[in-house]
């Protein structure tokens, strides 16, 4: 398969994102749809987390399986070991600490000085004034938006790593593998657009906003193509896979405590479990097409 066509397709394969992100344009979404599609986006992370996961533990066990054999060394096996511990903490830590950072900076309305307390039966005044709530939703809207693009981010990493084994799969002349890799990449970024959109809520995002995430998120799968096909390195890959699983373990927190305050658990429950077996789902075509 020649460098052009690989990477056609491998736009392609990314492209799909695009399928389920126009869903977050939904207006005024009832709270156990908003449950549902949150939870579901959970499910589809939690399916994420796993398989990006064991890409990476895979990685070191052929380093360490090579040492047994006496093919490297030992400093190569702690070096990949650095890497993924290195990714993982800067994935999950490191996104904490920046949204954390974000969050100190918001101003948060405050009592009017010298306000006196209200007299024994008048009627209550407003906890806030009018603007002072409309600062209040335009902050629980940045918010929302910046967390959906944190989930893009971390898939967007992930879809990376993805993008590598195609273009290294294409390049050593598997086309029948590579095909097959493109075809389940594709239906399984098509799931993904839902993990991006499922937890802003009520928050309808604009279609100018959607066009960046689907880009955050489906392009690294076009940009890991072209590398992919370039140069072949499992440190490379290794790093991306650790940055994905830390990113996307925040990610799952930050939505699950958001999700409970909705109630609705045993809704929740059920969509996280069928978002994973979504992604199982989708999964097993490019596992088949590998065997």
């Amino acid at each position: 398969m020649g460098f052009t066509q690989t990477v056609v397709l491998g736009a392609i394969a990314g492209s799909t994102i695009y399928l389920g992100l126009p869903l977050g344009r939904i207006p005024r979404m009832h709270p156990r749809l908003q449950v549902a599609l949150s939870m579901f986006a959970v499910g589809i992370l939690a399916f994420i987390f796993v398989d990006v996961s064991g890409h990476a533990q895979a990685i070191v066990v052929s380093a360490l399986q090579s040492l047994k054999r006496h093919t490297t060394g030992l400093p190569h096996v702690l070096g990949l070991f650095a890497v993924l511990a290195a990714g993982f903490t800067l994935g999950a830590a490191g996104i904490s600490g920046v949204e954390r950072f974000l969050r100190r900076r918001r101003i948060s309305p405050s009592p009017v000085a010298g306000a006196e307390a209200p007299i024994a039966g008048a009627q209550a005044e407003p906890a806030f004034s009018a603007g002072e709530l409309a600062a209040l939703e335009l902050a629980a809207r940045r918010a929302a938006l910046r967390t959906g693009m944190t989930i893009a981010v971390a898939i967007g990493l992930h879809n990376f790593a993805e993008g590598l084994a195609i273009g290294v799969s294409a390049k050593a002349g598997a086309i029948g593998l590579a095909t097959v890799l493109i075809i389940g990449f594709g239906m399984h970024n098509a799931t993904e657009g839902f993990g991006i959109v499922g937890p802003l809520g009520g928050v309808r995002p604009s279609w100018a906003w959607l066009g960046l995430a689907g880009l955050v998120g489906g392009g690294p799968t076009f940009l890991g193509t072209i590398v992919g096909y370039q140069v072949h390195s499992d440190a490379l890959e290794l790093c991306f896979y650790a940055l994905a699983a830390g990113a996307i373990v925040y990610v799952i927190g930050e939505i699950w405590t958001a999700s409970r305050r909705h109630g609705h658990r045993t809704l929740g429950l059920c969509l996280l479990t069928l978002g994973f077996l979504a992604g199982v789902a989708t999964d097993l075509i490019v596992t088949y097409g590998g065997g």
